[in-house]
């Protein structure tokens, strides 16, 4: 044969090799976007606000509904679209958002501003020791002390980046995420561009877990507003007889710029607890220091309605600082959870006028029925102390309906 007529035929072969290779990876794709998982959830909430102040009552009843849409994988990469909508169902709507200027300082806040918007969207690359997301996402650490999606409200808080979490061994994570924007529970009223670096590494033991973490924000305001925080976590559990028994240990370091000045404050938390008979009961003291009672350590990032109250007293924390002694119980009632929660609060570092920062009471009940739907009832009742701290009297009371599929 002819070296020309070779040529051509290896041409040939080749084109039709690549076209079938085309074809395999387009029908891969097609499979992919067709063969994928649409998912939803809906949550019908009612709430209401009663402050010792001037004030009206707040009362909502809003609806949040999220559709999403994940497709299915081709060479490890997949895609997840998944919007949200919030809105106030008949006419309830005797609330304030403050930041959206709904209502502002005629009603107490509830802050679920009517939205629809992205929630998520976003590809993944993955693999047996790599995950990689690229595009807006839920981002959560541990136990979202300081990184959370604030799932509590109806507008959750997601992050514009990239994410990577490495398993180079079965018991050992390491985590990054490079964040350009905070999409913050407020709609859009209240979004923060910013260039966030986060570090996250989990070993787990046969002794329990230890993480060590740095969070160094950078939100793009008018004013600077950077912070370094760098901390360390033990949890663990052992058994004792038929007691389980159970241990936090968590100190963290935070440096921080705002505007012209700089500061530093500690953070540091001890629980303790004992499951019993299906009763798990746990106390502990955690502290957010201050800084000359000039500044509070700040967890800007975290799901805040968490930690220190479900009335939601202490999403900032106040520039004496913040030591929050906590008793907690709960198990199962009726094919429910129920938990019980009291809070003591004071100045991590007092001044004449602020010491006392009141104490709280949360209730909760929640039941699953069947494979898909959740209610749920809850209340905080915050107690205040001294008056200069700036706090007043609150009751909060929710009931919600759920559901998924």
């Amino acid at each position: 044969m002819k070296k020309s007529q070779t040529l051509a035929l290896s041409a040939a072969i080749a084109a039709v090799a690549s076209a079938q290779a085309t074809g395999v990876l387009a029908d891969a794709v097609a499979d992919a976007l067709t063969g994928g998982k649409a998912y939803g959830d809906f949550n019908l909430r009612y709430e209401t606000v009663d402050q010792d102040n001037s004030l009206k009552d707040a009362s909502a009843l809003t609806l949040r509904s999220r559709l999403g849409y994940t497709t299915g994988t081709v060479e490890g990469f997949s895609a997840t679209l998944e919007f949200e909508d919030s809105r106030i169902v008949a006419g309830e709507d005797e609330f304030s958002v403050g930041p959206t200027g709904f209502h502002p300082g005629e009603y107490s806040a509830i802050n679920d501003p009517e939205t629809t918007e992205l929630d998520q969207g976003f590809v993944q690359y993955k693999n047996k020791s790599l995950t990689a997301k690229l595009g807006r996402q839920v981002i959560t650490y541990d136990n979202h002390r300081f990184v959370g999606h604030v799932g509590w409200r109806q507008d959750r808080q997601t992050f514009d980046g990239v994410t990577l979490a490495f398993n180079p061994m079965e018991n050992l994570t390491i985590n990054y995420a490079y964040i350009d924007k905070r999409n913050r529970i407020f709609a859009e009223a209240a979004d923060i561009d910013s260039e966030d670096h986060l570090f996250n590494a989990k070993l787990n033991t046969g002794i329990g877990s230890f993480t060590g973490y740095a969070y160094l924000l950078d939100a793009d305001t008018a004013v600077k507003d950077t912070s370094d925080t760098y901390g360390l976590n033990y949890t663990g559990s052992t058994m004792a007889g038929d007691v389980k028994l159970l241990y936090s240990l968590e100190y963290a370091n935070q440096e921080a710029d705002k505007g012209a000045n700089g500061y530093e404050a500690d953070y540091m938390m001890a629980e303790a607890g004992a499951v019993i008979s299906g009763i798990t009961g746990k106390v502990g003291y955690e502290v957010l220091g201050s800084d000359g009672s000039a500044y509070g350590f700040s967890t800007p990032l975290a799901t805040l309605h968490k930690f220190n109250g479900w009335a939601d007293q202490f999403l900032g924390t106040p520039a004496v600082g913040l030591a929050d002694l906590y008793f907690s119980v709960g198990g199962t009632l009726a094919g429910g959870g129920w938990t019980i929660v009291y809070h003591d609060f004071e100045a991590d570092e007092s001044t004449a006028a602020v010491d006392d920062l009141g104490d709280e009471v949360d209730l909760s009940y929640v039941k699953k029925f069947g494979k898909n739907y959740t209610a749920g009832v809850k209340y905080a009742a915050y107690s205040a102390g001294d008056v200069a701290a700036g706090k007043v009297d609150t009751d909060i009371f929710w009931f919600w309906l759920g559901a998924s599929f």
